[in-house]
C-alpha cells in the first residue's frame, strides 16, 4: 500500500528498552477532498530513510499495516494497530525527471504523412 502527499513533520528517533529498539515518526498530509494526516512509523534501519526529507516535500511513502492483540491485566483483549514505512519516495524528483524532455515545438513535423497509405497495424 502507499501514501501520497506532503510531509508535515518527520519526528527525532526515539530509542526504547534494553533491546534499543528504535523508531521515528513521520506525518503525511494526504492532497485529498478531505485531507488526511497519516502517522507513518518507520523502525530499526528504516529510521534513517528519513534523514534525506524535508517538511513541504511531496512524497509517496510505501506502508504495511500492522495489528497485534494485548491482554490487560484484567483478562479482555485490547487491539492496536500501527501504520509502518518501509520505503519513501520523493515525487519532486520524479517530476523533475520527466522535465528533462524538449518542449514540443522543437521537433520538425513529418512531411510525408498521407491517409492513404494502408492501416497494417495488427489490432
Amino acid at each position: 500500500m502507499e501514501v501520497i502527499g506532503k510531509v508535515k513533520l518527520i519526528g527525532d528517533v526515539q530509542t526504547f528498552g534494553a533491546n534499543g529498539f528504535q523508531k521515528r515518526e513521520l506525518v503525511v498530509t494526504t492532497d485529498d477532498q478531505y485531507p488526511q494526516m497519516i502517522m507513518i512509523e518507520f523502525v530499526q534501519d528504516k529510521c534513517d530513510l528519513l534523514n534525506s526529507y524535508a517538511v513541504g516535500q511531496d512524497v509517496k511513502v510505501s506502508i504495511n499495516l500492522r495489528g497485534r492483540e494485548w491482554i490487560n491485566p484484567q483478562g479482555e483483549a485490547k487491539y492496536f494497530n500501527s501504520v509502518q514505512g518501509w520505503r519513501i519516495e520523493s515525487l519532486s524528483q520524479s517530476a523533475a525527471a520527466g522535465s528533462n524532455l524538449p518542449p514540443v515545438d522543437q521537433f520538425q513535423p513529418a512531411s510525408n504523412v498521407s491517409d492513404a497509405e494502408p492501416d497494417d497495424l495488427p489490432f
